[in-house]
């Protein structure tokens, strides 16, 4: 793949960007003339429309050095697949109509661009540990590490805590209670987690949850973002993202031998399918009879990362 073809993606995303805002704006002008030839309804929809395609694209415009989002690791495949083509989660997310759309824009410009290829898919089970990966299990070094320039999380972070269904279950319905914004309870989880397995959790924050950033609400985040490793009904291992109060972690009992913490933490960073993605090959079979669990009970199944 050619520094070209990267180039000329983030050149097709900003001519992209401006044509939205355009269209857009027209739009948002019609919503108080309302011409015969469009309703009200109509406009809005189209609007929701390019706000859902194209809020992505100004980002993809800065040229940056690609660095994976946690310290330590190497990136998923699909992350590294976006790294040589910016334009490939919004291509490959955007339907027929959005590709079209894309299209047109882009023969409007005068512009000859292939589009990017389909993203990898992501595979069952993680990726084998690298060199340095093993020698820091054997020199016992903590995996999770700080963003330059953050605050490195405090000495109880710093352990991977193995956790019952219940456990996990009970942590999920505190985010969702809490409102933290990553994890919400509900039937979903109850009904696809193997009910006797071990699962684990450990503090592993993006760089862009580290504590100390700026939230939603105009504060700092407070909370850990913590990498699940949970055990679905059907045997799988999958990975999960969930918000945690570090005195609700605190409280956890820890009792991994360091080592096996050590390898445990590599293998849930490693993981590539998640709950999101497990749910979507599994939801074609979901039946009370197959998991107990009733789809129309829950509106947004499964918890959110």
């Amino acid at each position: 793949m050619s520094r070209r073809d990267t180039r000329l993606d983030r050149d097709i995303a900003a001519m992209l960007a401006a044509r939205a805002f355009t269209e857009i704006r027209r739009l948002a002008g019609n919503l108080q003339r309302r011409p015969e030839d469009s309703t009200l309804d109509e406009n809005l929809d189209r609007i929701r429309f390019l706000s859902n395609l194209c809020h992505n694209l100004p980002g993809i415009t800065r040229p940056s050095t690609w660095r994976p989002s946690r310290r330590g690791t190497s990136g998923s495949s699909r992350e590294q697949a976006m790294d040589k083509r910016p334009m490939s989660w919004t291509w490959n997310t955007a339907g027929p109509d959005g590709q079209a759309w894309m299209l047109r824009h882009i023969e409007q410009a005068g512009l000859t661009w292939t589009p990017p290829p389909p993203l990898p898919a992501n595979r069952k089970g993680p990726l084998p540990m690298t060199l340095r990966q093993q020698v820091g299990v054997l020199l016992g070094r903590w995996p999770v590490r700080a963003p330059v320039g953050r605050q490195p999380l405090p000495t109880e972070a710093n352990v991977l805590k193995a956790l019952n269904t219940a456990a996990v279950c009970a942590l999920y319905e505190e985010a969702g209670r809490l409102r933290l914004g990553l994890g919400k309870g509900g039937p979903w989880l109850p009904a696809h987690l193997d009910p006797d397995a071990v699962h684990y959790i450990v503090p592993d924050p993006a760089d862009y949850y580290w504590p100390g950033r700026p939230n939603a609400e105009g504060g700092q985040i407070r909370w850990w973002q913590c990498t699940m490793l949970l055990r679905m009904y059907d045997g799988e291992q999958v990975s999960g993202m969930l918000a945690v109060l570090p005195e609700t972690f605190a409280v956890l009992p820890s009792t991994v031998p360091r080592r096996e913490q050590l390898r445990l933490v590599h293998r849930a960073r490693a993981i590539e399918r998640d709950t999101y993605l497990w749910s979507r090959d599994h939801e074609a079979d979901c039946s009370p009879r197959l998991c107990g669990f009733l789809p129309e009970s829950a509106d947004e199944p499964p918890p959110g990362q």
